[in-house]
Formats: C-alpha cells, sequence, structure tokens
C-alpha cells in the first residue's frame, strides 16, 4: 500500500512537472510570437505593428506567422518568407538599403529642405528692407479746427 502511494505522488508530481513545462514552454512561444508580431507591420493600416492592429488583414498574417513557428521556422525565416510576399515595408524596421533611403533619409531631406526655404526667405526680407529706407512720415497740416483747439489750450486762463 506504500508502495502505491509513493507511485501515485510520484506519477502526480511528474504529471505536474510535465504540465509546467508544458505552459512555460508555449508561454515562450506565445512571447516570441509576441516579439515577431511587434516587429512586423500591418499592411492595410501601415503606421501599426502586427501585433496591435485589428484589420482582417493582419489577423491572417499573425495566423501565417504562427504556423510558420509551428513548422520550426526561424525568426530571421519567418522574416525573409514575409519580406519576400510582401517587400520591406512588412518589416516595421526596414533595413537601410537603396531602395529605403528615401524612407529612412526622406523626413530629414524635408527637413532640411524647409529650413533653406526660411532662411533664403528670411535673407529676402532683410535685404528688402535694407535697401528702401522710406523717408520719415512727414507730419499733415492741422486742420483749422485742430488749429482752434489748440489755442484755446493754450490761452492763459482768465480766472
Amino acid at each position: 500500500m506504500i508502495h502505491r502511494v509513493h507511485f501515485t505522488q510520484l506519477a502526480g508530481v511528474l504529471l505536474l512537472t510535465i504540465a509546467c513545462s508544458h505552459a512555460q514552454a508555449e508561454s515562450a512561444f506565445d512571447a516570441r510570437l509576441k516579439n515577431l508580431e511587434d516587429e512586423l507591420r500591418c499592411l492595410v493600416c501601415q503606421n501599426q505593428t502586427l501585433a496591435d492592429s485589428n484589420a482582417g488583414l493582419a489577423g491572417d498574417l499573425r495566423r501565417e506567422v504562427r504556423e510558420l513557428a509551428q513548422q520550426g521556422k526561424s525568426d530571421a525565416e519567418i522574416k525573409d518568407y514575409l519580406v519576400a510576399r510582401y517587400g520591406d515595408f512588412v518589416l516595421y524596421k526596414p533595413p537601410v538599403k537603396p531602395t529605403t533611403w528615401l524612407l529612412w533619409f526622406g523626413p530629414f531631406a524635408f527637413l532640411l529642405g524647409g529650413a533653406v526655404v526660411w532662411l533664403a526667405v528670411l535673407r529676402r526680407r532683410g535685404a528688402t528692407s535694407g535697401e528702401a529706407n522710406p523717408p520719415a512720415p512727414v507730419p499733415a497740416a492741422p486742420s483749422t479746427h485742430e488749429a482752434r483747439a489748440r489755442a484755446l489750450l493754450d490761452e492763459p486762463s482768465e480766472t
């Protein structure tokens, strides 16, 4: 009887250990998928990761990524497969290469171009205001009403 109790307890501990290791493996697999989905772009939303998107195509791509991972493909193989199918745009951080230079350096080029235009406008304004110094305005001759009011104010009071 004592042997049966120990065997039952041992079997229970063994099953619990297997279940825990299976749960850990599943959580590690899910964490791997989450990391992959964070590195991939939704092709519909364009500025959301695959993990954040609720679009139908994003769901299809998530299922495809899961299937590829279950087949034993590495993260690099999965990304290469998706890039071959959808182009570098599917990567949330595409590689720097001649076909993606505009994507990487375009914003800086626009910023630099804007600064050049702004400086040109400022210089042009400075040049036009420096060339034409308008003469000081000539005060207008006082009207008769103004002259009379001034005279009344300037008169000594008789009090």
